[in-house]
């Protein structure tokens, strides 16, 4: 008797009998299976229906009244369907209800006033983006099981009820872009009764224009547990309370976009946890406070266009884990000090402090920021040189620098890597360098408004990408290029430059004069062929002598390092020879096909780094060295391994030596945590479920940043668990890129990401099989190993054990233990740290165990388009981690919350 069924791979319609041949079934889910039409109404023959999904779909039409019938359903999702029309009165005699999700969906109608009454056992409430009016019932307050309510993207009006804070279990409330209702005499009550709600999360109610007048007081007395409070895009006013230092489980804070005033308080630094502060599109005023430097673990400061004032303070070194810093458009003022360049240089990757008063000089400490992609320093009054030693952002993309009173020459060691570059409106002299034509992805750049001299550089035409180029009001002269840029007159602007001529028709500039010695040297020539004809001899002899001298000096000499070398050399040979005491065997911590790694102990700033020494004897190590560098140079993610700095130089044996130094990961590789050779398993050297679920996450994170969130895209090629590194907290960063392919900017992500076939590429084992074949590059071979990598955390077995002969592979050893044989194919080191005595454990364990499985097993098909889109495996594998972390009520079955049997 079938109890349980899971369709995958349904297209069409439902099919009308399911409801005649399948009575006694509990559960049905129809999860993400493209079914067309409307929902059937054979479903209601199912009376002993638990759980009903049909989420994310294409159902469209209204919901049947007749589910109404179905009493014993505890379970139900609609969400992601095209369903529209009133929820049917009937949905809530359903008495038994402890799931209902009918979210992303057109559904109209209010929500019934007694709902209250409805359903005594409701746990989960998603209304949200729909189109439900009216109020919010008051008789909601009397579900007090209710741990999640959503009700986010309606049109819902009116007071939130007073009486919010009788749901103790509530952990979050989403009320966010509805019309929602509060002002300085009603509404707010609702503030002061969560404070009863001892397990709160997360409270947002941004986007509710009509929630206006003071900022409760009473909001820093909710919850010690709170982590997201949510009140952007608002017409709220007045100040941020003094206590807000009282929210110390707060992660997130989002006020901008609203009318809060007055001074950032000095408790925002008892805010340990924080790691996101938007504050902009405010009238905040006041200095920044010192207290800011105190929040170690904050991730993106925005406090632009404000009414900040005073100097940016000191303490802002302190900020160990900033990524963006956004302090633009205020009235800030004093230097740009030294100590904001005392940031870790692996941190900060976007700096803006443009439209301020900030004066005196740039700090050559800016080059200390050698993470840094963009700089926008617009709009002050700094002056003096730029600093040479701003080359040393070797990863900067943007910089902006105009609307200053900049001196001095342009600085010819800008980084190669630049996009935008905004020299204008400055006091810049001197010529403009050639070295500006090897930025070859410039993009644009503006040196308008200087004092520049001197001819065009001919080799700005050759930039291909460069698409805008403003060289107006200096004082160029010579003949203007006519390829490239120079051609397309509506991006390129080259007025009130006098002495310029020349170029393209279009440009209306007068002719270049011919040099009159020019019009005599045909008449020279004729008497310089018989003096040449008669000194070739002695050159001859000449060239002979300084050639040896030549051959002989080089022997002499170190080898230069080429063009690409010289861009990525930090540090010197000496210096990573004596971290790692010679390169010892004690300090050794791997070896891979292009290298050893090294742990190495940087003297004078006492860091304990990772060392990789590449192998140039190993055909191919020079290539994968560069290939690393330029792959890292364009990711920035926490889930991925930072470059500290590169060195290409001559070791002691007078031999090229290349090396690249990241940061140290003390718990070693995964792979180190899934195959003990020799301990005996213990707490200590083996990973948990919630740990590997945790990884899970972090390396699907990483790669789904690297096909889908940077630019370009990245395939990394060789996914596999030595080369997942584990940070002192467990947390991933996905290292080795040695292989890594960037992919065309504009290429589709599907099976045609790179025209160049490479054949094999990649570890055994995780190697997709397309590319044994001489198939193309592609985000989806990642994918497979990501399918392998997961099969293999989750059930301890590489892919090249010996258990693995003729046609069982990990694939089809985890497919096969599908539905049933779950517990005999889990890594038994998980069950250390788990007891899974208790049915309602062993239920939970089971249920997160299946769905990890499956998802692994999706990612693995050998046809590539059937491989679950990475896009989609981060989604499905956030939820399964959450539903096992964050309740013991509710567990993920196959992307779906059900609730345990």
């Amino acid at each position: 008797m079938v109890m349980d069924l899971r369709i995958n791979n349904l297209n069409g319609n439902v099919p009308p009998e399911i409801g005649d041949k399948l009575k006694s079934l509990n559960f049905l889910d129809l999860r993400r299976n493209n079914i067309t039409g409307g929902i059937p109404e054979s479903l209601t023959n199912l009376s002993s229906l638990t759980t009903l999904d049909l989420s994310e779909n294409q159902l469209k039409g209204t919901i049947p009244t007749s589910l109404g019938i179905l009493k014993n359903l505890h379970f139900l999702s609609l969400a992601f369907n095209n369903l529209s029309g009133d929820l049917p009165a009937s949905l809530y005699n359903l008495s038994s209800m402890n799931i209902m999700q009918v979210n992303f969906n057109m559904l109209t109608g209010s929500i019934i006033t007694d709902i209250g009454s409805r359903f005594p056992s409701m746990k989960i409430f998603n209304f949200a983006s729909n189109q439900f009016t009216g109020h919010i019932p008051a008789s909601l307050s009397n579900l007090t099981s209710l741990q999640v309510v959503y009700l986010s993207q309606n049109i819902l009006s009116g007071y939130v009820p007073h009486t919010v804070g009788k749901l103790q279990a509530l952990r979050i409330l989403h009320l966010d872009i509805n019309m929602l209702e509060a002002n300085n005499r009603k509404g707010w009550e609702f503030i002061t009764s969560l404070s009863n709600c001892s397990q709160l999360q997360q409270l947002i109610i941004s986007s509710n224009t009509a929630l206006t007048g003071h900022l409760p007081s009473s909001i820093v007395n909710l919850s010690t547990t709170l982590q997201w409070l949510r009140f952007s895009d608002t017409s709220i006013w007045g100040s941020i309370p003094a206590a807000i230092g009282n929210l110390v489980g707060l992660e997130r804070l989002y006020a901008h976009d609203t009318s809060i005033s007055g001074v950032i308080p000095d408790s925002i630094g008892m805010l340990g946890n924080l790691m996101e502060l938007y504050l902009y599109n405010t009238s905040l005023s006041g200095q920044i406070p010192s207290s800011i430097g105190n929040l170690s673990k904050l991730v993106n400061f925005y406090a632009f266009h404000s009414n900040l004032m005073g100097p940016i303070p000191a303490s802002i070194q302190k900020l160990r884990s900033i990524f963006s810093l956004d302090l633009s458009n205020n009235r800030l003022n004093g230097s740009i000090s030294k100590e904001i360049f005392k940031l870790p240089h692996f941190s900060l990757t976007y700096l803006n402090l443009a439209y301020n008063s900030l004066s005196e000089t740039l700090p050559s400490e800016v080059g200390n920021l050698g993470n840094l992609n963009f700089m926008i320093l617009s709009g002050n009054h700094l002056s003096g040189e730029i600093p040479e030693s701003i080359g040393e952002c070797t990863v900067l993309q943007e910089l902006w620098l105009d609307n200053n009173l900049f001196n001095g020459s342009i600085p010819r060691s800008l980084n190669k890597g630049l996009i935008v570059l905004n020299l204008a409106m400055n006091e810049l002299s001197g010529t403009i360098p050639e070295t500006i034509g090897n930025i070859r992805g410039l993009q644009q750049m503006s040196l308008a408004h200087n004092n520049l001299s001197g001819p065009i550089p001919a080799i700005l035409q050759n930039l291909a990408s460069l698409s805008v180029l403003d060289l107006s009001s200096n004082n160029l002269q010579g003949e203007v290029p006519k390829e490239g840029i120079f051609r397309n007159l509506a991006n390129l602007s080259i007025t009130r430059n006098n002495k310029l001529c020349g170029g393209t028709p279009q440009l209306h500039l007068t002719p270049c004069k011919i040099d009159s010695a020019k019009q005599n040297r045909r008449h020279k020539m004729r008497y310089l062929t018989i003096a040449l004809t008669t000194t070739s001899a002695l050159l001859l002899v000449a060239m002979t002598v300084a050639l040896i001298h030549l051959i002989y000096k080089k022997k002499k000499s170190p080898i230069q390092p080429s063009i690409v070398e010289e861009q990525y050399e930090r540090t010197s040979y000496h210096a990573l020879e004596n971290g790692t005491n010679g390169f010892s065997e004690a300090n050794l911590l791997g070896k891979g096909s292009f290298g050893a790694v090294y742990k190495c102990a940087l003297q004078g700033e006492g860091t304990i780094v990772a060392v990789k020494v590449l192998n140039l004897q190993q055909s191919g190590s020079t290539k994968s060295f560069i290939a690393e560098c330029e792959a890292l140079r364009w990711v920035r993610h926490r889930c991925l391994i930072k470059i500290i700095t590169c060195c290409s130089s001559i070791n002691k044996h007078g031999q090229d030596f290349k090396a690249l130094v990241f940061e140290f990961m003390p718990n070693g590789s995964l792979h180190s945590w899934l195959h003990k050779e020799s301990d005996m398993p213990s707490l200590n050297n083996t990973l948990s479920l919630a740990q590997r679920l945790d990884i899970a996450v972090d390396i699907i994170d990483a790669l789904d940043y690297l096909h889908n969130h940077c630019q370009p895209p990245i395939v990394h090629c060789d996914l596999k668990p030595s080369n997942i590194l584990l940070a002192d907290d467990m947390s991933v960063r996905v290292g080795d890129f040695g292989i890594s392919r960037i992919l065309q900017e504009n290429a589709s992500r599907t099976l045609q990401n790179s025209n160049s076939t490479i054949g094999i590429r990649g570890s055994i084992g995780y190697i997709a099989p397309e590319y044994n074949q001489g198939s193309s590059v592609t985000t989806l071979g990642d994918v497979y190993s990501l399918g392998i990598l997961l099969l293999e955390i989750f059930t301890g077995r590489s892919p090249i054990d010996d258990m693995f002969t003729g046609s069982l592979d990990l694939h089809k050893y985890s497919k096969d233990a599908l539905p049933d044989k779950i517990w005999e194919i889990a890594d038994t080191t998980m069950w250390l740290h788990t007891d899974t005595c208790g049915y309602h454990t062993r239920n939970r364990i089971e249920n997160c165990l299946g769905h990890v499985i499956y998802l692994g097993i999706s990612c693995s098909r050998k046809q590539p388009r059937k491989r679950t889109l990475i896009q989609d495996v981060a989604i499905e594998m956030h939820a399964i981690r959450d539903a096992y972390n964050h309740t013991s009520l509710v567990v993920e079955h196959e992307g779906v919350v059900t609730p345990l049997q």
